[in-house]
């Protein structure tokens, strides 16, 4: 048995919700935030048969697309914000973040 964890952006949550719903796939989903953009992202935690765990990964890369967005960085933490001019910046956002990791124990009450 693995435990999937993917994190996605909230554009793709519902649209992979759904996906996983209709693949007979049962996931946790958890809200999340993003360390660099600081943007509301979703973490699903799946537990899937290791034969299954190419499917679940497909239904994820299907669903999770990588996209440009513009985005003002945030100011510098420390220093002199004399000299910051915040610019747009254009970067790739969405995807997925997935992990696979063993379960070495699955019970469920």
């Amino acid at each position: 048995m693995k435990l999937v964890v993917a994190i996605v952006q909230d554009k793709d949550s519902n649209r992979l919700s759904n996906a996983l719903v209709n693949e007979g796939f049962r996931a946790t989903k958890l809200a999340s935030t993003g360390g660099f953009l600081r943007a509301g992202n979703t973490t699903f935690m799946i537990g899937i048969e290791d034969e299954r765990v190419s499917d679940v990964l497909q239904v994820i890369r299907n669903n999770c697309k990588v996209r440009d967005q513009l985005v003002t960085p945030v100011s510098p933490m420390s220093g002199s914000t004399d000299s910051y001019m915040p610019f747009p910046v254009e970067v790739q956002v969405g995807g997925a973040a997935v992990f696979v990791l063993p379960v070495e124990r699955f019970e469920h009450f």
